[in-house]
């Protein structure tokens, strides 16, 4: 069969890959087609444009790059009509590819699966509306996602997750090995602060100066290393990190990264969960500008609790969240001193990322999604 896939950033790029590999297991004539990146491309078929081209955040950038978003959705539908794909498999990255579910649905009969479901359980909750009408199946990988959607009458597939496969698969290919991390990538040999700052330039301009002020008195004892995000040249990089805080920026490492760090000041985002399955103790933190005015549309606006995933399926705060007002340079000084030095709050933290692990079942979620997609498309209407 012919699987044409949709992402548009990293994370995306990664779980998509999986995805790929085990729908080739369950489909050996597999052929793919997709707006994607290098990951999805190392797995093979045809890549359309890469997902670098696609990813605007902001509303001053997206306004800037209009044109070229429209044109990159003409061409994204025009080229599913003309290939004739047996699915459309749609992952994140919704603002995009709701857009592209409309347009399939009403002008073709390709069913569309949507893999990692739009947080509409976030904010936005209005999209259910467009999901019932135009996506055919949705494959959920949180598990309180399976009661949000059952509240709206539209049933979902629960697969699992994937970081915990990719994280699993990760570990077991790569036994720990400290020195040689610290070798390969010319570091002190002190034990490693891990600095996420996020994947995309604001995200990074708006946190990392602020991350590395409040890291900065643990450099005597401790050795900052900034996971650099692919797409995004050092000499962005160089902005933030060439001043009086000592700072070591590595790419395409962040899951050794994680593996051999003893904390980690993380964006909000799936790199909360991956951290979790690591077992780092955490400080979630998110700056935006005017902090005030976003945190009065957090509060009255957002229709959950937390930002961080890891506390979402947890059900609690397990892990301290400096968003919006709350992220300052003193506040998160005080949470990664915690994080270090009190036993206290490091063990009860190990505990609930435990609860929380078992909460997200376990591996396989490529797989289990893979091969539900194969069984739903090989079904009799």
């Amino acid at each position: 069969m012919k699987y044409y896939l949709i992402v548009g950033e990293a994370s995306g790029d990664l779980h998509a890959s999986n995805l790929m590999r085990a729908l080739r297991q369950e489909d050996p004539e597999a052929e793919f087609r997709f707006f994607g990146g290098d990951l999805m491309a190392a797995v093979g078929g045809t890549q359309v444009k890469h997902y670098r081209e696609l990813a605007y955040m902001g509303f001053i950038p997206v306004l800037l790059h209009l044109r070229t978003i429209f044109r990159n959705m003409r061409e994204c539908r025009q080229d599913i009509v003309r290939w004739a794909p047996d699915v459309v498999i749609l992952v994140d990255y919704p603002g995009f590819n709701l857009k592209i579910a409309s347009y399939v649905k009403k002008h073709t009969k390709i069913p569309v699966y949507y893999y990692i479901s739009p947080k509409i359980w976030a904010w936005k909750e209005y999209r259910i509306k467009q999901i019932k009408r135009d996506v055919d199946e949705l494959f959920s990988i949180l598990p309180f996602e399976v009661e949000f959607f059952a509240g709206h009458h539209y049933p979902v597939h629960y697969v699992g997750n994937p970081c915990v496969d990719a994280v699993d698969a990760f570990r077991r290919d790569h036994p720990e090995n400290f020195r040689r991390f610290v070798a390969d990538n010319g570091l002190s040999g002190k034990p490693v602060i891990a600095l996420l700052a996020g994947s995309r330039k604001q995200e990074i301009k708006d946190n990392l100066p602020m991350m590395l002020k409040a890291a900065a008195p643990f450099t005597g004892k401790y050795e900052l290393v900034l996971a650099g995000a692919p797409g995004v040249d050092p000499d962005y990089y160089a902005r933030y990190t060439t001043g009086k805080v000592p700072v070591k920026v590595i790419f395409g490492q962040t899951y050794r990264l994680l593996q051999h760090a003893q904390a980690a000041l993380v964006t909000s985002g799936t790199a909360t969960l991956e951290t979790a399955l690591f077992r780092v103790p955490q400080v979630v933190c998110y700056y935006t500008p005017v902090g005030k005015l976003i945190a009065f549309l957090r509060r009255h606006i957002l229709k959950v609790k937390y930002i961080s995933l890891v506390n979402l399926v947890a059900g609690k705060e397990i892990i301290s969240e400096l968003v919006a007002d709350t992220m300052t340079v003193k506040n998160l000084h005080f949470e990664l001193d915690s994080v270090l030095y009190s036993n206290a709050h490091r063990n009860g933290m190990m505990e609930e990322y435990e609860r929380m692990i078992r909460i997200l079942g376990p591996a396989g979620a490529s797989k289990t999604a893979a091969r539900r997609m194969v069984e739903l498309l090989r079904s009799p209407i």
